[in-house]
């Protein structure tokens, strides 16, 4: 059997991104969310959650990378604005060893704090823009994660593709972080990541033709579990100023209510879950 968890990133993130994700959620494709708890529509979500999807799984989609974190955790944040560093200055002091793992832990517990105090049981955790997934964070946040009881952490490893040179290449890069982090992480936290689904998402992520690629990843989906990550939503005014990945999420949000991707969920030969049945 083929097993499929389609997961919408960024819940909480923005109210038009909450609004895009609870619609395809509705329309039986996204069984699963990951929340930003850090996020400007964090309560709005957790409310909608409570009151209109008591069957979507959430997990914590930990954020190092937007905002400013609940706890202390200065090799994350710029000292002057007191805010995470961007994607890219992370990266580069992940990779030059200026990243303590004792921050990135205390934030990644303080957020998973966050979702629970909220009455939501984490079923996953992944983390905005893959950072998890850098040497210097991923080994602490195994840690957070097994420590927690957390039985899937996300593996982003999509398929390689000639067919998509440009893509193909920030797949390698990201396959490259991931073999050079998994060095770090104690024996005793590999089962964790080791159970990960395989991945989908990054070939299709913001395409105009989502659909189309959609609908074949669905026809190819190999034996076991896959986990294929969306971004539906809405652009309105807070996602503005803090995204630029916009009118791409409504383009998902069409594909992911497109009658053609429910009747082939609905064909039989895959099964689709939420990972709360996973792991």
């Amino acid at each position: 059997m083929r097993t499929v968890v389609i997961n919408a990133d960024d819940l909480g993130y923005a109210p038009g991104v909450n609004q895009g994700i609870f619609e395809a959620h509705a329309a039986g494709t996204v069984t699963s969310a990951s929340m930003i708890v850090t996020g400007q529509a964090f309560a709005d979500a957790v409310e909608r959650v409570r009151r209109d999807a008591p069957r979507l799984g959430v997990g914590l989609h930990l954020d190092l990378v937007s905002g400013a974190p609940l706890s202390s955790a200065p090799s994350l944040v710029d000292a002057t604005t007191g805010k995470f560093h961007h994607l890219e200055v992370l990266a580069a002091r992940a990779l030059a060893g200026q990243v303590e793992p004792t921050d990135v832990r205390r934030e990644c517990e303080a957020q998973l704090a966050a979702l629970t105090a909220a009455g939501i049981t984490p079923t996953h955790l992944d983390s905005h823009r893959h950072a998890h997934a850098m040497p210097g964070i991923l080994p602490a946040v195994a840690a957070a994660a097994h420590e927690a009881g957390i039985r899937v952490v996300r593996r982003p490893l999509d398929r390689l593709s000639i067919l998509d040179p440009l893509v193909s290449a920030k797949m390698l890069v990201m396959h490259t972080a991931w073999r050079t982090a998994l060095i770090g992480v104690a024996p005793a936290h590999r089962a964790t990541l080791a159970r990960a689904p395989h991945f989908r998402g990054i070939a299709m992520q913001g395409m105009p033709d989502m659909r189309d690629r959609l609908l074949a990843t669905l026809d190819q989906l190999p034996i076991g579990v896959t986990e294929i990550m969306v971004h539906p939503g809405y652009d309105d005014d807070v996602l503005a100023a803090q995204d630029l990945f916009r009118a791409e999420r409504e383009t998902e949000l069409a594909a992911l209510r497109d009658p053609a991707v429910k009747a082939r969920l609905e064909k039989g030969d895959v099964k689709l879950v939420s990972f709360r049945e996973v792991g």
